[in-house]
Order: C-alpha cells, then structure tokens, then sequence
C-alpha cells in the first residue's frame, strides 16, 4: 500500500464519518423524540432502534463507496439514497399509524422493544434494497 493509497483511505474515511454523523442528526429531527436523550436514560428500545439506523446508514454508505470512483459521487448517492429510504420510512410509519393505530415512535419511545425492532427492521430492509440498486 502506497502512501497515496493510505491518505486516499483517510479521506473517504473522514467524509463518510462526517456524512454519517449528519445522516444520523437529519433523520434525528424526524423523529418524534431525542434519541440521544433516550438513549442516556437507558432506553433499550430507543437504543436498538438507533443502532440499527446506523448500520442502515452505514451499508447504504459503504455502498455507495464501493460502486463510486470519486468521494463526491459517493458522497451524493449516500444523500440520495438517505432521502428515498427516509421517505420510505415516513410513508410506511404513516400507513402503519392509520390502518392498524401501530404508533411506531410512540412505542418505541415507552420502551417497547417489539415496536422498536420493527422500526429498525424497516431501515435496515429499505437500506439492502436501496444498497442492491447502486
């Protein structure tokens, strides 16, 4: 490995951490409660859910560095891809909320690990499709 190949690993390292981060605190505002907050009060459910936005995040990212010659494409179709799923994920939580009453951040928020596991499932399935179509 060349010194080259070394900085060009930190930079797209570097920008896909800062793009994580911005993703995370973005779909944080959509959400009805703080996640962090939550989470420091030892909310499991809230947790899980969390964690697996990240890996959601974070595969939806890794693919899109895998398929992009260039960090800024990479970059956008990261951007992109958060927005369709986010968008996904706001049109099923509404769908789920008026046909069965299932208040997915709600539940989540009181500490319900099964609403927070199909919350987190929901990011987590829309981020394998979305990753396929790269």
């Amino acid at each position: 490995m060349t010194i080259n190949e070394v900085i060009a690993m930190l930079v797209w390292s570097g920008a896909s951490a800062v793009l994580l981060v911005i993703i995370m605190i973005v779909d944080s505002l959509f959400t009805r409660y703080k996640d962090l907050v939550e989470i420091k009060k030892g909310n499991v459910a809230v947790t899980t859910r969390f964690v697996m936005k990240l890996l959601a995040q974070a595969y939806i990212l890794s693919q899109s560095i895998t398929t992009s010659n260039h960090l800024g494409e990479a970059l956008v179709v990261s951007i992109i891809s958060f927005l369709i799923l986010l968008l996904l994920e706001g049109i099923l939580r509404i769908l789920l909320r008026l046909t069965i009453g299932l208040n997915l951040d709600k539940g989540t928020q009181e500490g319900q690990i099964a609403h927070a596991l199909f919350a987190g499932s929901i990011h987590v399935a829309g981020a394998l499709v979305i990753g396929s179509c790269l």
